[in-house]
């Protein structure tokens, strides 16, 4: 083979792996981003055993996953977490109207509500396989480090908050 020939094949091959690696960072970063608040709301919520939860990380669905899910005196509850880099200021937020979730005055790409909502389904119908009992299971959707807003009488269904607030809201319920 010619010298020529194959240095120019092996430029182009790392030409493509180098493109290959710029294009896929951003993606790879917020999978990073996702990673760390995920650890980080599961920390959060192992404090919850010593007011008598069990916590679950990580509950393998069928092609999903449910990062959290807590049982205890409050009920049983499925944790979504979302992880989104937020840009300064203090006017950052998410707000909640109990049909949507706008972060940061925009909705995210895939829609967090229906994604717990059936979370929740899901865990509910197994539990119902596994006990022959209709237990409710509440969908929660936390965003670690934003302000979180919300309407009145959006939390009846489902609750949207910063990790730090749920045990406030689990002392009430």
């Amino acid at each position: 083979p010619s010298p020529r020939f194959v240095t120019a094949l092996a430029v182009l091959f790392f030409g493509w792996a180098a493109f290959q690696m710029v294009r896929a960072w951003p993606r790879l970063q917020s999978l990073k981003l996702a990673l760390k608040g995920e650890k980080a709301v599961g920390q959060y919520l192992e404090r919850l055993r010593e007011q008598g939860y069990q916590v679950f990380h990580d509950v393998i669905g069928s092609s999903f996953n449910v990062d959290h899910v807590i049982v205890g005196p409050a009920g049983i509850f499925t944790i979504e977490t979302k992880t989104i880099s937020k840009r300064p200021g203090p006017d950052a937020k998410v707000v909640f109207d109990g049909d949507r979730v706008l972060v940061d005055g925009f909705e995210p790409d895939r829609d967090p509500v229906i994604q717990a909502k059936a979370q929740a389904t899901w865990l509910r119908q197994l539990l119902f396989e596994s006990t022959g009992h209709k237990l409710l299971v509440r969908p929660v959707i936390v965003f670690p480090g934003w302000w979180v807003e919300q309407s009145r009488g959006s939390t009846r269904e489902m609750w949207v908050l910063e990790p730090k607030a749920l045990p406030g809201f689990l002392a009430h319920e």
